[in-house]
């Protein structure tokens, strides 16, 4: 699995934590319209990052299943 898929992962789930940070600061300064927007961004990354994980795992498994054919 080339290491630059595992990167992008990262950066998702990275990019997710910002945006769930910056809600976070957003709502503690009572601005919850910007809050609400950055949630919103925040969930977002999250389901991009899951969705990018879940594809490794898939890609994993198939070469796991050709390794073991063979």
């Amino acid at each position: 699995m080339p290491q630059s898929s595992h990167n992008r992962a990262a950066e998702l789930h990275n990019l997710a934590g910002h945006a769930h940070a910056a809600a976070a600061e957003a709502h503690g300064k009572t601005d919850h319209l910007t809050a609400h927007e950055l949630s919103k961004k925040a969930l977002e990354h999250s389901l991009n990052a899951q969705e990018h994980s879940g594809q490794l795992v898939e890609e994993a498994e198939k070469a796991g299943n050709k390794s073991n054919a063979a």
